[in-house]
């Protein structure tokens, strides 16, 4: 990275401007997350959301990335759930329909139709999930008695579903005019804001803990010093900060980590001038996918929970919507003395598998798409390069393939393993003291922040580079 030329490059007043719309859209985010839902009095929701968050790992989920959307009840309670879903499907039928693996391959135009067809996609998704939220936290509410006296009619079911799914689509335009100023991409800026959004909450909480010595007394070191913090909580989120160090450290390495090849270029003469005859370099990273297969996979997996919780939200007594409820609901600190109360039994270690399955096999699947091996054997061929000791054309394809497939064995085994750090310290937890601690590190919002953290870094130094591309110029030294 050039830091250097990042801080050179805001004396350019385009890219001050642009950096200052992307915070101004970032702030816009952050107010329509404090905007209710037009359902009665938001704050008889409170309590039923608090329990959905507790038995719906893809509440939990959602409420990560919409930034506390649904804990607070606000228009954009769905957030960008539908449209990750939408770019799954069409991802998916991509794949699977030619014609639309050819339109994929037609520059510009042809990723702005599937765009197109994914935003389509995610506004009957968003209606769907507006809908089965709203539902559900309704009937909670009324089982509870919590909210008896209010009883929505069909414009306050129209209005709220209408609000909710346009939270959705207007978050998918701040994410489009945030990638538009070219530094970083939009979806993921607004999933890095939702959950640092989260932080302060956490830490006024860690702090209330740490300094809570009523029952335990202040810490005392070594018999000379005496501080008024709770020394359990001390020691715990001790080893958590370092622990959360050695994690991200290893995350920037993970994610820097890549496979150098170099490229050849055959000299060429066109009458008396030469081209050709240098070398350059094809870096292909170890985890190329980044960070989208953990939030496809999370996504993907939470939906059945959400299905499940439907089901016995309209039959209780239903055995299929329980089963689905119980076995894809992520087993955590808030759920295990309900969901566990005699310790873990092997039903425990479903969601985790499955989950690491997932993430192994979204790394593979959007690397393949995101990475065409024909594609840049092809383009290398038609401009004069070539790999040292392989032909060019389809034996270039399938050399990059075995180099990619062998990356991806190691990325995808390192991202999935990442993502299960909260069940690997939970277990590790239960073992020792019979529970879990409930300090899990989140390796899907860890790895999310770490990632996206270094796109944008990364995107903000080309960015950089090109609004100081005179002044380098201006800088060399002239030839004498």
């Amino acid at each position: 990275m050039h830091f250097k030329t990042i801080f050179k490059s805001f004396k350019n007043k385009d890219m001050l401007k642009r950096i200052f719309i992307i915070l101004g859209i970032l702030v816009a985010y952050r107010l329509l997350a404090h905007i209710p839902v037009p359902m009665g009095d938001a704050s008889t929701f409170k309590e039923a959301v608090s329990n959905l968050l507790e038995k719906s790992d893809f509440s939990s989920f959602l409420n990560l990335i919409s930034g506390g959307g649904l804990a607070s009840f606000s228009i954009i309670l769905v957030g960008l759930s539908p449209y990750i879903t939408g770019s799954i499907i069409i991802q998916l039928l991509t794949k699977a329909i030619p014609s639309l693996e050819e339109l994929s391959q037609d520059g510009e135009t042809g990723r702005r139709k599937i765009n197109q067809w994914t935003r389509m996609i995610a506004v009957p998704l968003a209606i769907v999930q507006s809908i089965a939220y709203i539902f559900i936290l309704y009937q909670s509410t009324v089982s509870a008695n919590i909210a008896t006296d209010f009883v929505p009619t069909m414009s306050d079911w129209a209005l709220s579903v209408t609000a909710m799914t346009a939270g959705s689509i207007i978050l998918m335009w701040l994410g489009e005019l945030i990638t538009e100023q070219g530094i970083g991409n939009g979806a993921s800026m607004i999933i890095f804001a939702s959950i640092i959004s989260q932080l302060p909450t956490t830490l006024a909480s860690l702090g209330a803990a740490l300094f809570d010595t009523t029952a335990t007394g202040p810490l005392n070191l070594f018999g000379w010093l005496e501080l008024p913090v709770n020394p359990e909580i001390f020691w715990i989120l001790l080893f958590f900060v370092i622990a959360l160090i050695v994690v991200i450290y290893f995350l920037v390495k993970l994610n820097e980590a890549q496979r150098i090849i170099t490229i050849n270029y055959a000299k060429r003469v066109h009458g008396n001038s030469s081209y050709g005859g240098i070398k350059s370099i094809l870096p292909i990273k170890l985890i190329a996918a980044g960070v989208i297969p953990v939030i496809f996979a999370t996504a993907f997996l939470s939906l059945p929970a959400l299905v499940g919780q439907v089901i016995t939200t309209v039959n209780p007594d239903n055995q299929f919507g329980a089963t689905l409820t119980t076995l894809f609901t992520a087993p955590s600190a808030n759920n295990f003395q309900t969901a566990y109360p005699d310790g873990i039994t092997g039903q425990w270690f479903v969601y985790p598998i499955v989950y690491f399955i997932l993430v192994f096999t979204f790394t593979y699947f959007y690397t393949s798409i995101i990475f065409n091996t024909k594609e840049i054997a092809d383009n290398l061929q038609k401009q004069g390069g070539f790999i040292e000791g392989v032909r060019p054309g389809m034996t270039t394809a399938n050399y990059l393939s075995k180099v990619v497939n062998r990356l991806n064995f190691f990325g995808a085994l390192a991202l999935g393993l990442i993502a299960m750090l909260p069940f690997i310290t939970d277990y590790i937890f239960i073992m020792f003291i019979g529970y879990p601690i409930g300090l899990s590190i989140s390796g899907t919002g860890l790895l999310i922040v770490v990632t996206v953290a270094l796109e944008n870094l990364r995107s903000l130094d080309s960015r950089a580079l090109m609004v100081t591309y005179d002044d380098y110029n201006n800088d060399e030294p002239e030839d004498k």
